[in-house]
């Protein structure tokens, strides 16, 4: 199955701000970015997303997002960034590919890309102990994606 990035990455034809073995980072096309700088950084390593991929690669692209906002302060005289990853078929991911956005944000942006409504999803069970417990390692009862039978 053909990946979007794992293809740019062999093809190597992109306008890399940087390349490194294990991650790299680039530009949006333009007329695709939400601020002047917006930057992907992505694992040359395919993997599906922050669930997915093996620690020492996520470890990686994640220093790379922190150089890329380091620079975006530097150069571009941001005050801050945004960070955005979307991991899995229902958190609106593009691309099956582990990478974030990196975006520089300025006082006068007058934007947020803070989410501004909230899920209606409903868990059997409150979900800070439903996460206590599989981050502990315990048996879990799994609500099923609703649409699903269980």
């Amino acid at each position: 199955m053909s990946c979007t990035f794992c293809d740019l990455i062999e093809a190597g034809d992109v306008p890399w701000l940087v390349r490194e073995d294990r991650a790299a980072a680039f530009p949006l096309l333009p007329g695709g970015e939400l601020a002047p700088g917006h930057t992907l950084v992505i694992s040359t390593a395919h993997s599906l997303g922050v669930i997915d991929a093996p620690p020492a690669d996520l470890a990686t692209a994640m220093t790379l997002v922190q150089r890329v906002g380091r620079a975006m302060r530097t150069a571009l005289g941001a005050t801050g960034i945004v960070v955005l990853n979307a991991s899995g078929p229902d958190s609106g991911q593009s691309v099956a590919h582990l990478h974030f956005h990196v975006v520089p944000c300025w006082a006068d942006d007058e934007v947020t890309f803070w989410p501004v409504s909230r899920s209606r999803h409903q868990l059997a069970g409150t979900a800070s102990e439903l996460l206590a417990d599989a981050l502990a390692g315990k048996p879990t009862a799994r609500t099923p994606p609703q649409g699903q039978p269980s």
